[in-house]
């Protein structure tokens, strides 16, 4: 890649997250004008959210460094990156219909194998599935919506992960 264009998106991120962070502090700014005591109570909120979020935040640091420090960039490459195909889709779609951690783990997630190889077909496969497929969960939705429905939830959107990962695919090319 381009050392200018890795600049150029650096700079435009960097801007892009200084205005998300500027507006934050204006919106901020504003609640404590129209009640401090509202965004007191707001902010308190969102701290316990913090907290409870904080040990599932931890264990994404924990699976990214893991994952980095076993697999290398052409490994990552080899198993989920562009050269492997659909060899690769079917290995991230069958890692991620059994693998159970929730979407703001797996997106950065995600980004970290993007950066180290991983193909966009791929990952698209991998995402998808871990959203939609639940191998993990089929026990408990047998339980609550029987088993035709589970098995029949479960295999089209299994298929349908197919499916956007040969739109990512193509669309990405």
């Amino acid at each position: 890649m381009d050392v200018d264009l890795i600049l150029r998106k650096d700079i435009i991120i960097t801007i892009m997250d200084s205005t998300i962070y500027v507006i934050t502090a204006i919106a901020l700014g504003i609640s404590v004008v129209k009640s401090k005591e509202k965004t007191i109570q707001a902010l308190k909120k969102a701290w316990k959210s913090f907290e409870n979020i904080l040990p599932q935040f931890l264990s994404i640091l924990l699976i990214i460094g893991f994952i980095l420090s076993v697999l290398n960039p052409n490994q990552i490459s080899a198993l989920i990156g562009k050269e492997s195909g659909w060899m690769g889709v079917i290995i991230a779609s069958i890692i991620g219909s059994i693998t159970l951690i929730p979407g703001f783990i797996a997106f950065p997630l995600a980004s970290a194998l993007l950066k180290n190889g991983a193909g966009y077909m791929q990952i698209g496969a991998f995402i998808s599935t871990l959203m939609m497929v639940g191998i993990v969960t089929i026990p408990l939705e047998v339980k609550f919506f029987g088993k035709k429905a589970a098995y029949l939830r479960n295999g089209l959107a299994f298929v349908f992960s197919l499916f956007v990962a040969l739109i990512l695919g193509v669309l990405l090319k």
